[in-house]
């Protein structure tokens, strides 16, 4: 865990290369405690169990969230165009997009590659054949 911005970007980019932390974000209207000023806020943990437990134990808890690394993704600026993107970012996905294997140096290639099965996805999913 680190001092991350609370503010990243949100799902996206198919492939991750870290997870940063786990958070849970808190809404103070749904009767969550309010600290400070009644805005949303979020607590972060260093292992997904601890933060479902505080998820599960807070009124007003959504279920938690990965704080992702990203050194180099894909984008699909219309749906069936992808791009591969050198840029580092971080971003908050569903832990549930952690199910796919860790990007490799061979991930992108493989899943812009001409030649790539017809559900790329696959190898996103590490189901492709290799």
């Amino acid at each position: 865990m680190g001092a991350y911005a609370a503010l990243a970007k949100a799902g996206g980019g198919f492939v991750w290369d870290a997870v940063l932390e786990y958070r849970v974000w808190v809404h103070p209207e749904r009767n969550g405690d309010e600290p400070g000023d009644g805005s949303d806020f979020y607590r972060a943990f260093a292992t997904h169990a601890d933060a479902l437990a505080f998820a599960k134990s807070q009124v007003g808890a959504e279920e938690p969230l990965a704080l992702v690394l990203q050194e180099e993704y894909i984008d699909e600026s219309e749906p069936g165009e992808y791009t591969h993107v050198r840029e580092r970012r971080v971003t908050e996905w569903p832990v549930d997009f952690l199910r796919r294997p860790r990007r490799t140096s061979e991930t992108i290639q493989r899943f812009l590659a001409p030649d790539a099965p017809p559900n790329r996805l696959d190898i996103l999913r590490g189901t492709a054949a290799s």
